[in-house]
């Protein structure tokens, strides 16, 4: 038999109230039950009382007569079972069941053992050792209580001198009740507790349901409903928001759920329906792949060419610039011919620059590293540019970090490089500008870095990623595009890098990311 967790939840919960409930009921039960029998003893503690006080003046005249018709007429009270008077030897003087008295009770009798129970017997008991529970012939359950009557100083100088003063307990009254009133109490209020407890079980029942079916069943339920949807492949719907709690948070994971099954579904179908597509795109990616080697094997091939050409154009060049700048050291040349030699030896002078950047790049060496201070180098190499014309016209703003470690670099390479970014940032302010520097640490990648921004002309989108190709430049008839290429192969050997941004009308910030020396080393702050 399969159970609902609505059933389950619910039987587990009554069961749980119904026991405790139950337990409650006993122990209420227990307790009221002892309470109305001490209520009783109490009364029938009262009524003996009333009855001695009562009977007091008679007792002093020894009416006995008189006494006796006062019991009997409190006796015939509906509830009490009977009244007797027993003397100090156990012998019943008087009782209501005629039949009783004369007879002699033993100290083991219910009426006298309460005094009788020690060695010594007691004067006086409280009310609850002298009160006794047993049941009559008729099985109904009484309650006794026996009575000290005590000598009174009125007793012994009363007309009567029934009894001498020595004497302490002049007799017994014992006063038995039914206990059928208590009972009926304690059956009515049972009877009234058992309806109230089936009473709220049905409400706690009925209101257990209802909240199970809301907060639990009817939510858990749209969850059901939404996986079948899903194991049928139906991934568009979503469920319902239903409250800010653990359900709702398992609705929001289910409909994330569905969403990622969903886009999971989508790029599935669209990566089918566009597979040739992307197969091509990947094709034409590895014939450009290759085409890059193709070409980088052939620039390396082309380096060495040129690096050879450079070398046995070098001195030819050298030899033509000599003896042009020689020529035009003479007053009696004509104005044209010193025009075209001026001509010459200024084209010669360039053709010089560019087979000198030619074997510059052709000559790349292995960085020879020492320990050097980045900030005294930028200002070294800003003292041998800023005085040149190219920087009449242009402000330098120096930012250093006081605190940056040296670092292991090649210093004339190094140079180089600065020397090469610092001149194109002025080129890039022909009419004048700020130069800002700035050195820091970067922490979360251990590196220094050093940042030269410019507030000239900038570059456009489309050259940034051609600026380090060798031999590509945007400066008409001014330098040889290899600047770039040379510090951007000078800064990877020294395992740096070199970041540009720039936007056109608004400058160039190029930043040169180097590594700091390991633990133990360049440990001096510049």
């Amino acid at each position: 038999m399969r159970l609902s967790l609505q059933s389950k939840f619910t039987l587990a919960t009554s069961v749980l109230v119904l026991g405790v409930m139950l337990l409650f009921a006993f122990i209420n039960m227990r307790t009221l039950r002892d309470l109305w029998i001490h209520e009783a003893i109490k009364d029938v503690d009262s009524l003996s009382e009333t009855i001695i006080r009562t009977t007091y003046y008679q007792m002093l005249e020894d009416d006995r007569a008189r006494v006796y018709e006062m019991i009997r007429e409190v006796g015939a009270q509906e509830g009490i079972d009977h009244i007797r008077l027993v003397d100090k030897d156990g012998i019943i003087s008087f009782s209501t069941d005629a039949a009783e008295t004369g007879q002699l009770l033993d100290k083991e009798a219910a009426a006298c053992n309460v005094c009788h129970l020690h060695d010594t017997p007691l004067a006086q008991a409280p009310s609850m050792s002298r009160s006794r529970t047993f049941r009559n012939p008729a099985g109904e359950e009484i309650l006794g209580l026996a009575k000290g009557i005590y000598n009174q100083p009125e007793c012994v100088n009363a007309a009567c001198h029934a009894h001498p003063a020595s004497a302490k307990l002049l007799g017994i009254l014992d006063v038995t009740v039914s206990l059928t009133p208590v009972h009926e109490r304690i059956e009515s209020y049972r009877d009234a507790l058992i309806l109230l407890t089936l009473g709220l079980l049905l409400v706690l029942f009925a209101s257990l349901r209802g909240l199970t079916v809301s907060l639990v069943t009817r939510p858990l339920q749209q969850l059901l409903d939404h996986t079948r949807r899903l194991a049928r492949g139906e991934l568009e719907g979503k469920v319902a928001a239903i409250r800010k709690d653990e359900i709702g948070e398992l609705a929001e994971s289910f409909n994330d759920m569905t969403a990622n099954l969903r886009q999971a579904r989508d790029e599935l179908r669209n990566w089918g329906e566009t597979l040739e597509v992307r197969v091509a795109e990947r094709a034409e990616e590895i014939q450009e792949i290759q085409h890059r080697l193709m070409h980088a094997e052939r620039l390396a091939s082309l380096g060495e060419l040129v690096a050879g050409i450079a070398h046995e154009v070098n001195n030819p060049l050298t030899g033509i610039l000599m003896l042009s700048s020689l020529a035009l050291e003479r007053h009696d040349l004509p104005p044209q011919l010193r025009h075209d030699l001026e001509t010459v030896v200024g084209e010669t002078q360039r053709c010089a620059v560019i087979v000198r950047g030619l074997l510059e790049f052709s000559r790349q060496r292995e960085p020879r590293k020492d320990l050097e201070s980045v900030n005294v180098l930028l200002d070294s190499t800003l003292a041998l540019v800023e005085h040149q014309a190219l920087f009449l016209n242009i402000r330098v703003d120096r930012d250093y970090d006081a605190a940056i470690l040296q670092i292991l670099v090649d210093t004339s390479q190094m140079r180089q490089v600065l020397m090469n970014l610092l001149i194109n940032a002025g080129q890039a302010m022909p009419q004048g500008g700020v130069l800002s520097v700035r050195t820091g640490v970067k922490l979360s990648t251990r590196q220094i870095f050093v940042a030269i921004r410019d507030s000239g002309c900038g570059i456009a989108a489309e050259h940034l990623s051609k600026i380090f190709d060798p031999f590509f430049t945007t400066k008409d008839h001014v330098g040889t595009g290899l600047g770039l290429a040379v510090s951007y192969g000078i800064v990877k050997s020294h395992g740096g890098e070199i970041e540009v941004e720039s936007r056109p009308g608004e400058g160039a910030l190029f930043t040169l990311l180097l590594p700091l020396p390991p633990a133990g080393e360049g440990e001096k702050p510049v």
